[in-house]
């Protein structure tokens, strides 16, 4: 929900009036954060619906929030759109499932729908996987995701999202989407969300449990994809010859799950000869409490990935705190090109060819400059490169999407 969030300031003023629906933070589980709530503009109407209670959808099977709201959501969106006028509805969630609700509605009252593509839908990753090496269920919901996938796409008036290797796989499963205007906006970042740290005087809620240390931060979920990576991290690290005491590692939110016990990262850090030296933290913590702890640390951390159309929306949030960061990403990945243009810290350049030895090796070599990040008391940030990540200037570029689709 966030890009909505970070956009509902800005589209009254570029000449949209938005109504949301949402589901009633009564029906969802994990981790909530009512503090968002105060960053909604008031004149902003919000219709929160109705989920079946997990409780006993799970004794079926069925535990996705975007199935157990899905006729909710249809209910409520079908009576609005029968109550007023409507330009364009716009899909933008990664609980997929209810975008399958915009080729009913462009078939009952006629009106355009655009889904923001986030994540896949359909995954393929898994298809030529053993069983042991797939997530639970996955046969049953990948059906599910790949017939709601092809009853929707065919229909919609407009692609947006994060990376344009997600529209150009759409558009090789689905040759109608070629003719479908698209753009790739990444998620931008809002000052005002700062601003609202620095009123509330919110405080991080971890980091300052190794004082004196240099606290190096990795806020954000950590997947197995990313393990050879720090796999390659941690070893170079260790045989480079820094002193590893000086250091505290933590690594925050690696888990979606609420109350996982999993600690992978600890795990690979230990097989590394790192042990000791990270903290990981599986729970997530509050938005707001995740942005104080950046600004609290000494070094910003980003695993990034080897896959080139990997665009880690959390990147330009910790840009803008300001403090300096070293991340390793594809060499042709936007994010690069975007850490770099705005002097924020240090990429590591790998490739999808790269194993972990390879990578510990390139680390290596940047370790050096590692080392000073930690004496930078705050980063000259590249306004003009900050001003082109805004929440406001992503929200020009959706609205000058929705102008293309309306006409």
């Amino acid at each position: 929900m966030q890009r909505v969030r970070m956009s509902l300031p800005y589209y009254k003023e570029m000449g949209w009036e938005a109504e949301v629906i949402c589901v009633d933070e009564r029906y969802t589980e994990g981790f909530k954060d009512m503090l968002l709530n105060e960053t909604i503009p008031s004149e902003i109407t919000v219709h929160r619906v109705k989920a079946l209670s997990a409780s006993i959808t799970r004794k079926i099977g069925l535990g996705s929030l975007s199935l157990r709201s899905y006729y909710h959501f249809k209910q409520k969106g079908t009576a609005l759109l029968k109550q007023k006028k409507f330009d364009l509805v716009f899909f933008s969630t990664s609980m997929f499932h209810v975008c399958a609700l915009g080729g009913y509605w462009k078939k009952k009252f006629g009106i355009p729908f655009i889904i923001d593509m986030q994540d896949p839908w359909r995954n393929d990753f898994y298809l030529n996987k053993p069983a042991s090496e797939r997530p639970p269920k996955f046969i049953v919901a990948y059906t599910i995701n790949k017939w709601m996938e092809a009853y929707t796409m065919p229909y919609v008036d407009g692609l947006m999202s994060v990376s344009q290797g997600y529209i150009d796989e759409l558009r090789r499963r689905y040759p109608v989407l070629h003719h479908v205007p698209a753009s790739v906006i990444p998620f931008g970042s809002s000052e005002k969300d700062y601003e609202l740290v620095q009123k509330k005087n919110i405080a991080p809620e971890v980091i300052h449990k190794h004082e004196g240390k240099i606290n190096v931060v990795y806020v954000g979920a950590v997947t197995k994809f990313f393990l050879p990576l720090l796999e390659a991290f941690f070893k170079a690290f260790h045989q480079s010859g820094i002193d590893k005491e000086k250091y505290h590692f933590y690594f925050i939110g690696t888990n979606y799950a609420a109350g996982s016990k999993e600690k992978p990262v600890e795990q690979v850090a230990a097989s590394c000869g790192m042990e000791g030296n990270v903290t990981e933290i599986p729970d997530r913590i509050s938005y707001f409490s995740a942005l104080s702890t950046l600004i609290h640390s000494d070094i910003l951390f980003i695993p990034g990935s080897t896959d080139t159309d990997y665009n880690a929306s959390k990147v330009y949030n910790n840009i803008l705190s300001g403090r300096p960061v070293f991340s390793v990403f594809h060499e042709r990945s936007l994010v690069k090109k975007v850490i770099e243009e705005s002097n924020a810290g240090i990429v590591v350049a790998v490739n999808e060819k790269d194993d972990v030895q390879s990578m510990a090796k390139k680390i290596a070599e940047r370790l050096p400059e590692f080392e000073h990040l930690a004496a930078v008391p705050r980063v000259a940030i590249n306004q003009q490169i900050t001003d082109a990540f805004s929440s406001k200037t992503m929200t020009i570029k959706q609205v000058e999407l929705f102008k293309r689709i309306v006409s």
